[in-house]
């Protein structure tokens, strides 16, 4: 194992608006997207990082903490802690599943839908899902875990016409792919997915436990049934420092 540290620039804005252990685990997590701090190194004690920083242990414990917690880092107990290896290959197919794509890797994939709701289609989604405006739409918003670290949240717009008490069934089951099989649709794929960057809302950096000023990969999909029929539109937000989006051959 090696030991690796920072970069030489230490100074850390003290006046502005950003705690000081909110700006220490930034800092720490950009020297990690950039490859300066790579997977199972050791990053240096937390005396040595008070240090270096000018700040106090404490400061430092908050902002290993955050870390831990975004799945960055792992605390060993008498050991240290080192860089946590969660940058996740996601393919994107004509037949993307969330759950294959992590099993694949040798992950533990985990889905929480956290909210179903009804809602009424507006005119973007309208287009992507080929209805009238106002159209009764079925909204399903959930987290996906791989070895239960956040990887992305994600909304799923159904229309409501095609699959009557479609919300219902997903509250109870948990899972899209059977909701939709027990609707009557036993396959769907992938027609289109655009791939864009942005920063994240409050909500979605709380719910990816990464801070709300690292950017993330947002995937908007549409999907159809065998007859080229729109059933699904699904607006994807990925954990932009654990997430490397890849493009499959049958995408």
């Amino acid at each position: 194992m090696t030991e690796a540290g920072p970069g030489h620039d230490n100074g850390l804005d003290r006046g502005g608006g950003i705690t000081i252990w909110r700006q220490l685990a930034s800092r720490l997590e950009d020297e990690i997207a950039a490859g300066r701090l790579e997977a199972n190194d050791r990053l240096p004690t937390e005396a040595a990082l008070a240090r270096q920083f000018n700040v106090n242990r404490h400061t430092v414990r908050r902002a290993m903490g955050a870390l831990a917690e975004q799945g960055l880092v792992r605390v060993e107990q008498g050991r240290g802690a080192f860089v946590e290896d969660v940058v996740i290959d996601y393919p994107l197919r004509h037949r993307t599943s969330f759950s294959a794509n992590l099993l694949e890797q040798g992950r533990e994939p985990r889905h929480r839908i956290i909210e179903v709701e009804e809602v009424r289609a507006d005119r973007r989604i309208a287009a992507a899902l080929r209805l009238r405006r106002g159209a009764k739409l079925v909204l399903s918003r959930a987290i996906g875990f791989a070895d239960d670290i956040p990887l992305n949240v994600s909304v799923s717009i159904f229309p409501h016409a095609r699959f009557p008490g479609l919300a219902e069934r997903l509250q109870d089951m948990g899972s899209i792919t059977k909701a939709l099989a027990a609707s009557g649709l036993d396959d769907y794929r992938r027609r289109e997915t655009r791939i864009l960057t942005r920063m994240p809302t409050v909500n979605e950096a709380h719910d990816l436990k990464q801070p709300v000023n690292q950017p993330v990969l947002v995937t908007e999909a549409v999907d159809v049934d065998p007859k080229g029929h729109p059933i699904r539109l699904g607006i994807t937000c990925f954990a932009g420092g654990r997430v490397q989006i890849t493009v499959g051959q049958d995408a």
